[in-house]
């Protein structure tokens, strides 16, 4: 089973950019479908985008699609998002999980999860 750890949470404008990484230890990241979470002061954790094992097929919430894009280099077994025009409501601890097997957007159907890194947006 893959290890998860999150780099990249920062305090940003309004309007700003910016990357979060994910990087798993172990030797079978290639065959994960992996996803990112996010949970906003006061809310309940949320999906906001996933991908497949091979990065064919990707999935995102409509809250972030054309803004957020999940990516993931299999040779560097990590998983990115990249966060564009970023707004106010966007702040949250942004969370990678991991599953072995078939794409989903339930938090509970992930059974690997990183530590959590906080993005804050600034108005």
């Amino acid at each position: 089973q893959v290890q998860l750890v999150e780099s990249g949470g920062v305090l940003v404008q309004a309007g700003g950019s910016l990357r979060l990484s994910c990087a798993a230890s172990g030797r079978t990241f290639s065959t994960y479908f992996m996803a990112w979470f996010r949970q906003g002061p006061g809310k309940e954790r949320e999906f906001t985008a996933a991908i497949s094992p091979s990065g064919r097929t990707t999935v995102y919430a409509d809250s972030v699609k054309d803004r957020f894009t999940i990516s993931r280099d299999n040779a560097k077994n990590t998983v990115y998002l990249q966060l564009n025009s970023l707004k106010p409501e966007d702040t949250a601890v942004y969370y990678c999980a991991a599953r072995s097997i078939v794409l989903s957007q339930r938090s509970n159907d992930y059974n690997v999860w990183g530590q959590g890194n906080q993005v804050t947006v600034s108005s």
